[in-house]
């Protein structure tokens, strides 16, 4: 046991614990019995608080743990965060905006509503309601392990159930302040937790190098390593093979962020389109933060830093790499507040994940198929108890998935979201689409994605099933055909399923207009799309 590190981190958890339950009276509306208000906040969130509650939403223990291994055992190819994080701004600035007016004006809370009115479509919203919530719980999923991976380090690294004890704990907590407070918890907890990472990051990048010799001598050690244990794909740069799946898995997650609902719930919880714009503007600061830290892979590698062997499993756990590294090279008390910063930089994007996916199953599965007539109160108390089932599910995935690296989790689940971008993202912009062609699209989408995925085994070997998301172009099969048979250049399976998508659903599109037939009613006007707080024609926040 580190007990200096955890008598830190316990106190800095249990400060956090206490704000996410005094959350539910910060910047309180009348009720928390509403959607607009348990799950957005009450809408009303300004620059710095969306700033803080996005940048704590969407830079996760993926960062501080999941990227770095990555990088410490595969190399440059790890580095696909950076520019994903570079390019999703600029991408997602316009459609942000949009869908925040559409959803403002008409009362949407989720994704799969916006649909709904778009198309008149239950069918179509099902579809993208049930696709964001599975999507989300191996992301909720990735949280839980960075966490059980500080646990673990700390010393909590027991084997069976007692291994995963601390975890449930935490899970517990987390699940008590967010069934509380809503979006307010993970709100507050954000302003603590970014300044913790900061501060972290900032000692990490400056201290670390200086005691180990310089980044020369970093990056040479991690050639050295790369060159003494070769293995496709890995080094400090990229290779033939590698380079077309890093650019299209790049790209596909930079596509994917902002599908997914739980960055969409920041988004839609801001006080306007004014906010949206400074922080679609001043995020990219996280971007450099993500590239400094994912760095430290490298560290790790000059330092000498190795695994811890994960005792409920007996096998090494690629995932304890960093803070293993800050265990060895920090002082005790420093580094335990870096071991909290992990922590509560688990638990900040793990609520609002529970909440997003909450909303979309109260909004609908609950409301549109069970109790059509359920008061704004029913769907609250709904939501609350849903957001607990999600939590349990990723559990789930903790308990019964030993994922190689932690990043599998979050790339299985991206794959998935990716596919609800015709019905979403593109509807925003434009009603071509036919309401079975999106339907068409996203069943081959999603099967041949699913299917992909399951075929790759892991590099190692180990697992035969869901090993990576990069498939080899020799193997890709059209119904037989290998069009690139025998080439060993990989792609990101997302981005060949969403290809298939978009392909299926022009062609079942162009058919069934051409039949006439019956496309759906869309509830939304162009003025929807325009408005901005203030305007008279923005519906009331928790209206029933």
């Amino acid at each position: 046991m580190r007990w200096t590190e955890l008598v830190v981190f316990v106190l800095l958890f249990g400060a956090v614990t206490v704000l996410g339950f005094v959350a539910a009276k910060w910047k309180a509306g009348g009720t928390l019995d509403h959607l607009d208000e348990w799950g957005l906040g009450g809408r009303k969130f300004g620059s710095w608080v969306t700033w803080f509650l996005i940048g704590g939403d969407v830079y996760t223990a993926y960062t501080f743990v999941a990227v770095p291994a990555l990088m410490f055992s595969a190399g440059a190819a790890g580095y696909f965060a950076l520019p994903y994080t570079v390019i999703v701004y600029p991408l997602v600035f316009m459609p942000l905006l949009r869908i925040w007016s559409v959803s403002r004006a008409r009362g949407y809370v989720t994704p799969a509503d916006f649909v709904r009115g778009r198309y008149g479509s239950s069918v179509l919203a099902l579809l993208i309601a049930l696709t964001g919530i599975v999507a989300t719980m191996p992301y909720i999923a990735l949280q839980l392990v960075g966490l059980e991976a500080v646990l673990r380090t700390l010393g909590l690294n027991g084997s069976g159930i007692v291994g995963h004890l601390p975890l449930l704990i935490a899970f517990v907590i987390l699940a008590g302040y967010t069934y509380q407070s809503g979006l307010r918890a993970p709100a507050l907890i954000a302003f603590v937790k970014d300044i913790l990472v900061y501060l972290v990051i900032i000692v990490a990048v400056v201290y670390l190098p200086i005691k180990l010799g310089g980044w020369s001598t970093i990056f040479g050690a991690a050639d050295a390593k790369f060159r003494a244990t070769p293995a496709p794909g890995d080094g400090l740069l990229l290779n033939a093979n590698n380079q077309l799946q890093y650019a299209t898995l790049a790209l596909g997650s930079a596509l994917a962020l902002f599908l997914y609902p739980h960055s969409l719930t920041g988004v839609l919880a801001s006080r306007g389109r004014n906010v949206i714009k400074r922080n679609m503007s001043a995020l990219p600061a996280y971007s450099f933060m993500l590239g400094m830290l994912a760095l430290l892979g490298f560290v790790a590698i000059a330092a000498k830093t190795t695994p811890l062997v994960n005792q409920a499993t007996g096998n090494p756990d690629t995932n304890t790499i960093i803070p293993n590294l800050f265990a060895q090279q920090f002082p005790a008390w420093f580094a335990g507040i870096a071991f909290a910063a992990i922590g509560i930089g688990a638990l900040v994007p793990a609520a609002i994940m529970s909440i997003a996916a909450a909303n979309l199953w109260t909004r609908n599965v609950y409301k549109e198929y069970l109790r059509k007539r359920a008061t704004p109160a029913e769907e609250a108390r709904q939501a609350k108890l849903a957001s607990l089932v999600v939590k349990f599910g990723a559990v789930a995935f903790v308990l019964f998935i030993d994922p190689q690296f932690s990043i599998d989790l979050q790339l299985i689940g991206t794959v998935m979201i990716l596919q609800t971008l015709p019905a979403v993202a593109i509807a925003l912009y434009t009603r071509w689409f036919h309401i079975w062609g999106l339907v068409a699209g996203w069943v081959v989408g999603m099967g041949w994605g699913m299917v992909m995925l399951y075929n790759i085994p892991s590099p190692d070997g180990k697992r035969a099933h869901f090993g990576t998301s990069a498939l080899k172009l020799g193997e890709l099969s059209l119904f037989g055909w290998h069009p690139f048979a025998g080439s060993p250049a990989q792609i990101y399976v997302g981005f060949l399923a969403l290809v298939a998508n978009l392909l299926v659903a022009v062609v079942v599109t162009v058919i069934a207009r051409r039949l006439r037939v019956f496309n759906g009613l869309d509830e939304t006007t162009v003025a929807d799309y325009h408005v901005d707080e203030g305007a008279k024609e923005l519906r009331p926040v928790a209206a029933h």
